[in-house]
């Protein structure tokens, strides 16, 4: 501060007395902070600015009376602190209820909030695999001392179902009396045979099931931002393994999506309906559908329709899915699936995407992203072209097209197309990109785009440019 100025300012107290001191100081530390924050602004000026990037998924709370909470499909049980907090809720509230913990591989049983039985879970379904055991809030739907499998093949005992196709149960064996012996598990909690019998007599219908699984990218990689400009409607890329956001432009923004409900139509019919299940196609499920595939009366293994349905966004395939379960219940699982994952601003109208009210915004589908790459990738697999077999037998078709434009980029991980007149071209793609010695799974999603693939690789483009 110059000469002159100081000696102003003691004029002025000297002039005023004790009883402006107090004002006149208060004038000369704003005017100092003023100036010293115009000079921090020209060296930054002069500098690459950089912001702290937004984060997707918000930890969601755990204040409510566990008789409030939702039993459902939870991203968050994928952070051991998360998980450990549910946990130590339920036991200050006397909870009883089953804890499936897939790291440890230990399954607890507790009684008014206090452990009472502790037991090795075997086996889980295996990660990446068509039967992935999802993490989540559920509750026991049902009891059965011998759940015999729909294939018709197989005894689960003492099994207690928690979710679709999902249950805990004792090791299995074939309706001869033989014991499997593959390890290989569809997604089940598997158990010795009396400690399953253990549990099935300690638990009744109704206990939460909370099943927790550590690591589905949760680190702590942290992303730098610049913001651009591209011409879809609404678009947001998000770094899948720690929610950084990259990019966005109106992702909250509810616009039709079009067949990337699809993807939700995967989910639901992988979780509910077994992928060896032939199903005979009846003259309903035939609907308009860009390459028609289906014939009245014939006989189609459901992941066959997995393929036509992700692969060439088969209207048929999701048709037939859906009657084949019931529409109406499985439209309403669809909307469940959504809200279980946090889409708040989704909503289904019907398998396929045809309809103008199957909406959402770019911030939701970065969570269904999400889901899918940390509990059910081999969906993403199939689009992508990366897996061409099922486990169950061969494909029913040689000839599959793929209308997912990324198939052939060695980055591309998987994703799905839509289009119609209202929603103009959708996308949900992923990639992974190489940074620094690591691969970083990142979802770009355009909603309202006149040209999906120019915006998706302006984004990518982007990406690369600002920050790997």
């Amino acid at each position: 501060m110059n000469s002159e100025l100081v000696n102003y300012i003691e004029q002025q107290l000297n002039k005023k007395g004790k009883k402006d001191i107090q004002s006149v100081k208060l004038i000369v530390i704003f005017f100092s902070l003023l100036l010293l924050g115009f000079c921090g602004y020209l060296f930054l000026k002069s500098r690459d600015i950089y912001y702290l990037p937004d984060f997707l998924f918000p930890q969601p709370s755990i204040t409510d009376n566990q008789s409030n909470w939702e039993f459902r499909s939870w991203l968050s049980l994928n952070s051991r602190d998360f998980f450990n907090n549910i946990r130590d809720k339920f036991v200050s509230e006397k909870t009883n209820f089953i804890e499936a913990d897939l790291s440890s591989m230990v399954l607890k049983v507790y009684h008014d909030g206090l452990m009472v039985k502790e037991i090795p879970i075997l086996t889980k379904g295996e990660k990446g695999s068509w039967r992935e055991t999802p993490t989540g809030i559920y509750r026991v739907e049902s009891k059965e001392k011998k759940h015999l499998t729909s294939s018709g093949k197989i005894y689960m005992p003492w099994a207690l179902n928690f979710q679709g196709n999902f249950f805990i149960h004792g090791w299995p064996y074939y309706t001869s009396g033989d014991p499997m012996t593959s390890e290989f598990s569809q997604g089940c909690i598997r158990l010795l045979i009396e400690d399953a019998e253990t549990v099935f007599n300690l638990v009744k219908v109704g206990f939460p099931v909370l099943v927790f699984e550590e690591n589905l990218g949760n680190d702590d990689f942290e992303y730098q931002r610049k913001i651009s400009n591209i011409s879809a409607n609404s678009y947001i890329a998000v770094d899948l393994n720690n929610d950084a956001v990259l990019i966005e432009e109106k992702s909250s923004e509810i616009l039709p999506i079009a067949s990337i409900t699809k993807l939700i139509t995967a989910l639901i019919a992988s979780d509910y309906i077994n992928f060896k299940k032939e199903i005979t196609i009846s003259k309903e499920m035939i609907v308009k559908t860009s390459k028609p595939r289906l014939k009245i009366g014939q006989k189609i293994a459901v992941y066959d329709l997995f393929f036509l349905l992700l692969r060439e966004s088969s209207n048929e395939a999701a048709n037939a899915l859906a009657i084949f379960l019931g529409k109406e219940r499985f439209l309403n699982l669809m909307n469940k699936k959504a809200q279980s994952l946090g889409m708040e601003n989704t909503k289904f109208a019907d398998s396929s995407g045809s309809s103008w009210d199957n909406v959402s915004n770019a911030r939701d589908l970065a969570l269904l992203a999400k889901y899918i790459y940390h509990n059910a990738i081999y969906l993403f697999r199939i689009t992508s072209g990366k897996i061409n077999s099922s486990p169950y037998g061969p494909l029913g078709y040689s000839d599959l097209g793929n209308f997912n434009i990324f198939e052939k980029e060695p980055e591309f991980l998987g994703g799905k197309t839509g289009l119609n007149s209202l929603s103009k071209e959708t996308m949900l793609a992923v990639f992974e990109f190489e940074f620094k010695n690591q691969k970083r799974p990142v979802a770009i999603i355009v909603l309202g785009s006149d040209d999906h693939e120019k915006d998706i690789r302006l984004i990518i483009k982007w990406i690369k440019e600002n920050w790997f």
